[in-house]
């Protein structure tokens, strides 16, 4: 019984390098990739670079509060945070999908969803709400920080630890190498 065992477990221990990344990504693209993509639309008027009310009052509320939302009294440094993060928001999930750069794709998806998930916390004011925040092992897999975003980190940590997988730019590229 106990060989058995072990030969099933090396059989999906072997397939796992294939299988977790191809899954993690096709994951990302069922679920999150038109998430990212629809809230980088809401942060810009015209082009990425040109970020609207929405870009700023997203990533900057607090500040966007106090100069009464008039984008004109924000700083150069609000500008290029507002368009990095836009940017960050179509090209990183482009990365993932089509297996590009993965590793350091999913790295920064970590980095980004960390600053989101603080600035709903602290910035839109999650954090003096249970419903918004969650909590672990409360048996409600509702909260939208501490249980959803737990579900993306470990699609992001899978696609940083294990890379692509073979269906991949990446594998295309390593191939050619």
């Amino acid at each position: 019984m106990i060989a058995l065992y072990d030969r099933i477990a090396n059989t999906l221990n072997a397939s796992a390098d294939k299988i977790l990344p191809t899954l993690a990504r096709f994951v990302f693209a069922a679920t999150l990739l038109f998430y990212f993509w629809n809230s980088a639309n809401t942060k810009w008027d015209g082009t990425p670079f040109s970020p609207g009310v929405g870009g700023y009052a997203q990533i900057f509320p607090k500040a966007m509060e106090a100069v009464g939302y008039d984008i004109s009294q924000m700083s150069i440094f609000h500008w290029a945070v507002v368009v990095a993060g836009t940017l960050a928001e179509y090209i990183l999930p482009l990365l993932i999908v089509i297996g590009l750069f993965t590793r350091f794709a999913a790295f920064g998806m970590i980095g980004f969803v960390t600053v989101q998930s603080l600035t709903d916390l602290y910035g839109h004011g999650g954090i003096a709400h249970t419903e918004t925040l969650g909590k672990w092992f409360d048996g409600l897999p509702t909260g939208a920080i501490l249980d959803q975003r737990a579900f993306w980190m470990v699609v992001f940590v899978t696609l940083v630890l294990k890379g692509a997988g073979p269906l991949s730019v990446d594998r295309i590229l390593a191939k050619n190498r």
